[in-house]
């Protein structure tokens, strides 16, 4: 009787139990479909089949549906929509807390949706909402509660609300039960309840063919048993110890177990997240994830590299949530010492120093990833810094140990090594500082040492305006010399250059120049000529009948012109020199003053570039300068007023008045028919709508060379009739303007959104063409003729020196491109010749005038001076700065070709780990380096034309090259 009494109890017991499950499902599984249908997400509903719960719906909607929601804003409303669904489970846990959960329903009818709505819930209103048929001790503990939550309103969170969900679920199953006004209670039959539990645990799970590996195969069992994953019991190891070196491979593990501390498969999806981020760059990683191939694993694997110095925030989340104590904090110091990349601050390629005086040098020390090392400046250290010195011009070129010496000393505040020489020789010389017998990335330069009396010779001429400084010396010839320059010219002394000037640069005008300036020429017997320095530049004129003056050269004082010293002359036993700029052919000269005059120019280039020859140095330099040009003129507001639709138009209307004190102004815009204050949105937007108005090839000011997204643009010399070129000069003095607005910094910054062809760049800043332009600027032109030229024999291709130019496929006129020029063969000696002139011709003299206008126009803001200290690239990253270049938009739209498994597997993800690593300015170097521009199309890498590839080189050993078509 006994025994069939409690079979007969268990049995029902065991059948009330699964009514209720099964009822507790139906009801969740309508409660899913709800809130399925109430969003719009029923074309997904078969993503959710196996959730049984809103709170399981609640971990796992965003993981699931991250891979099938594309349209950004479809996906933005699904996450708000999460939002809300995490914030009403938080409501419903905090009621729940407070013994008020009878309250739900009556709340949401007043208005209460979220812990912030209850905050701000009026007292009047709580003694009404308990007086509603319950206790007074409710309000009691709904005031009580309500003003703990606007306590700690300030510092509550949206984490807060998300974590209180999660233990939603497991309060719910310690409810008590009420059936037919019978309250059971669980916790007074605990044991039974255990156990039947169990029972019926296994007998749904026959009925229903459970198989337990199926996914998302959960119950009210599960969580009374803690069968599920819980964030809060996974643990994190790390597989190093703190602080580690940048640049290593690290890894740690996740290991993920139940809520009853029972390992959880890590094989299933369980949307485990990690963001690792450099807490003062706000650098992202990239991590790697994996799964350790173990029997029932329930270990991940992270893998990571760190190439940036300093503090990291490692949050680890699943489903939103933090794992353990998540975030962590982990610390990565620099590496060693690496002296390629370690640099000499405030560096100069030639330095002028006084016979006997101690001058100091601040070498920045760095790691191969370019961090500051500051273990590097310790005294251990100090030694391996060394300093080679030996003279140049010289036979005996052996090292002068006994004529300097030096010390090391460190800066530990700074990260740096004070590094001080004193040279006991007058002379110019040859220095070289290494780091353990390896040479610093700028670690060699010149050194031009004078004795006290040269000194004051060359402060004086330094000093000195309106005066003309000028030396004696002897030209011993020009054009190209083996032996001492690496110019790429190779011009035969008959051959003829044409007079090239400078489009209005300001040079100082003498009046009789050479009409042969420039000329490559091979002097048979040295000729008196006189070298005149300016703080622009260095000119080089001989006086026939001993009156008139005629240019022969002339040379800009900045980084690119460029000195080389050698010993005496044959004739004269005067001290030589060769001065190269790059552009035109080298020039030999001899000079009883050399040094003095050689570090009278070198003193000006320092005033000029304002102390450093590095990019982010002159950039100070150049925004300090101008910032000191325009500062007695008022920076007041001036007003635009701007139609929109006819913005070109309108803004040429708006300031065909105005002065170069108007155009220093704070330009307040008013666009017509649109309300608003302009507190520098309008001003932005006018800045960025004019500069595409401007520069957009449709509107025919400037023109691309080649009919692709990736086209350059370049002033067009077909330009229509009505396009006049004072609209040039307009567009100069935006450009200006955009230049003038950054250097005063802040909110002020303005970048002008083009991307310029190199050549138009190079004239910006006075730089003559030659044939190597072609190839960033005109692709197609590059590939099929200049290449063809140079690696081809040209005696049979009947070239002259002259250019057809055709209209509408009919020969409109032959331009020769020096004088005569059509009955002049091109041959294999003179081919480079042609090609340089062919450059002049086709880059810049079709668009002299074009050009002119254009540097009228910036000038007039930007002098010309200050543009002149930046190469063409540099002046490029000035005015358009790097833009946002996207490493995950370069790594999906790359292409890669060919190559080996080991090329495709290891090489590239090398390639992508230390590209993730740059920096702005280093993306824009690279895609400069590649492209011919910083400047991405504005559809990014995706729009590049050709596509960017990335080609296995055919060798070992080699540095990357690049071929930008």
């Amino acid at each position: 009787m006994d025994l069939r009494f409690l079979l007969t109890f268990l049995f029902c017991s065991v059948s009330w139990i699964f009514f209720w499950e099964v009822r507790w499902k139906k009801g969740k599984e309508s409660q899913i479909e709800e809130w399925i249908q109430g969003h719009s997400l029923s074309e997904y509903q078969h993503l959710f089949e196996d959730v049984q719960t809103l709170e399981e719906l609640s971990l796992s909607i965003l993981t699931r549906l991250e891979d099938v929601v594309r349209e950004k804003r479809r996906w933005r409303d699904i996450a708000e929509a999460h939002i809300q669904l995490l914030r009403d489970f938080a409501f419903q846990e905090w009621l729940c807390s407070q013994s008020l959960e009878h309250y739900y329903h009556t709340l949401k009818t007043l208005g209460c949706m979220t812990l912030d709505d209850l905050a701000q819930f009026d007292s009047q209103l709580q003694l009404s909402l308990a007086a509603w048929g319950y206790y007074y001790e409710d309000y009691i503990k709904l005031s009580t509660g309500i003003k703990v939550l606007q306590a700690s309103r300030g510092s509550r969170d949206q984490d807060y609300e998300i974590q209180l969900v999660h233990s939603l679920a497991v309060r719910r199953l310690n409810e008590k039960w009420s059936i037919g006004g019978i309250t059971v209670s669980i916790i007074a039959f605990v044991f039974t309840i255990k156990f039947l539990c169990e029972l019926a645990a296994r007998v749904v799970s026959f009925l229903q063919n459970e198989d337990p590996g199926r996914r998302g195969d959960r119950s009210i069992y599960d969580y009374v048993r803690g069968n599920y994953l819980d964030p809060r019991s996974c643990k994190v190891s790390w597989d190093w110890k703190d602080p580690q070196e940048v640049g290593q491979t690290m890894s740690f593990r996740v290991q993920l177990f139940y809520k009853n501390g029972q390992p959880f498969p890590a094989h299933r999806p369980v949307g485990l997240r990690v963001n690792i981020t450099h807490i003062e760059l706000a650098l992202d990683i990239p991590i790697t994830q994996e799964v350790l191939q173990e029997p029932e694993s329930n270990v991940v694997k992270v893998a990571f590299t760190v190439r940036k110095a300093g503090r990291y925030e490692v949050a680890v989340k699943l489903g939103g949530l933090n794992v353990a104590y998540s975030p962590y904090y982990k610390i990565f110091k620099p590496g060693t010492v690496d002296p390629s990349k370690t640099k000499i601050a405030y560096h100069f390629s030639t330095l002028v120093l006084v016979y006997g005086q101690q001058h100091t040098l601040q070498i920045e020390p760095r790691d191969e990833y370019g961090n500051p090392t500051s273990n590097s400046t310790s005294l251990i250290d100090e030694v391996n810094y060394s300093v080679h010195v030996h003279s140049l011009g010289t036979v005996d070129d052996d090292s002068l140990e006994e004529y300097y010496s030096k010390s090391v000393s460190s800066n530990q505040q700074l990260c740096q090594v004070l590094l001080k020489i004193t040279l006991r020789k007058k002379g110019c010389f040859r220095a070289r500082i290494s780091y353990t017998d390896l040479p610093l990335s700028n670690g060699e330069f010149d050194i031009i040492v004078l004795s006290e009396n040269e000194k004051n010779c060359v402060e004086k001429n330094v000093s000195t305006t309106g005066i003309s400084i000028y030396f004696e010396a002897y030209l011993y010839g020009s054009g190209n010399y083996s032996n001492y320059s690496n110019s790429s010219w190779q011009l035969p002394a008959s051959a003829l250059m044409a007079p090239q000037r400078r489009p209005s640069m300001g040079d100082e005008e003498d009046e009789h120049d050479s009409p042969v300036e420039g000329q490559p020429e091979k002097v048979k017997k040295p000729k008196k000529v006189y070298c005149y320095i300016s703080p622009k530049q260095l000119s080089v004129k001989e006086f026939y009948l001993k009156i008139i003056p005629w240019r022969l050269f002339t040379f800009r004082v900045c980084p690119g012109t460029k000195f080389t010293y050698y010993g005496p002359d044959p004739v004269h036993k005067y001290l030589t020199l060769v001065v190269d700029d790059g552009i035109q052919p080298p020039v030999e000269l001899s000079c009883k003053d050399r040094n003095i005059m050689a570090a009278t120019f070198i003193r000006f280039l320092h005033k000029n570039i304002g102390g450093s020859e590095t990019f982010q140095d002159k950039v100070s330099f150049f925004q300090r300068e101008l910032r000191h040009i325009h500062s007695k003129r008022p920076r007041t507001k001036t007003c635009l007023k701007i139609t929109r639709h006819c913005i070109l138009d309108s803004s040429l209307k708006s300031t065909r008045n105005f002065s170069v004190s108007d155009w220093s102004k704070n330009f307040e815009v008013m666009f017509q028919d649109e309300e608003a204050l302009d507190w520098g949105g309008p001003r932005r937007e006018w800045f960025e709508l004019i500069c595409k108005t401007l520069f957009d090839t449709t509107n025919q000011l400037f023109t691309r060379f080649s009919d692709d997204n990736q086209g350059l643009v370049h002033p067009n010399a077909e330009r229509p009739v009505h396009l006049r070129l004072k609209m040039y000069e307009f567009a100069g003095r935006v450009v200006g303007k955009c230049l003038y607005e950054s250097a005063l910094g802040g909110a002020y910054k303005q970048l002008v959104r083009a991307r310029f062809t190199r050549s138009f760049l190079a004239q910006l800043i006075g730089l003559r063409m030659n044939y190597k332009y072609f190839e960033t600027d005109d692709q197609e032109f590059y590939k099929t003729k200049v290449c063809f030229i140079l690696n081809n024999d040209v005696s049979e291709m009947d070239l002259v020196f002259a250019e057809e130019k055709y209209k509408s496929g009919q020969l409109e006129k032959v331009v020769e491109l020096i004088s005569g020029g059509a009955q002049i063969a091109v041959n294999n000696e003179n081919k480079m010749h042609y090609l340089n002139l062919l450059a002049q011709y086709r880059l810049a003299s079709q668009v002299r005038d074009e050009v002119e206008h254009f540097l009228k126009g910036l000038n007039e803001l930007v002098p010309e001076n200050l543009l002149a200290i930046f190469d063409e690239n540099e002046l490029e990253l000035l005015m358009c700065g790097t833009g946002d270049i996207n490493v995950q938009d370069f790594k999906a739209h790359a292409v890669v070709v060919g190559g080996s498994w080991h090329f495709r597997e290891k090489v590239m993800k090398w390639f992508w780990a230390v590209v993730s690593s740059f920096t702005q300015e280093e993306l824009a170097r690279l895609l400069q380096f590649t492209t011919g521009s910083s400047q991405l199309p504005p559809g990014g890498f995706n729009t590049l034309c050709p596509s960017f590839q990335i080609i296995a080189a055919p060798t070992h050993s080699t540095l990357p090259t690049a071929h930008t078509w």
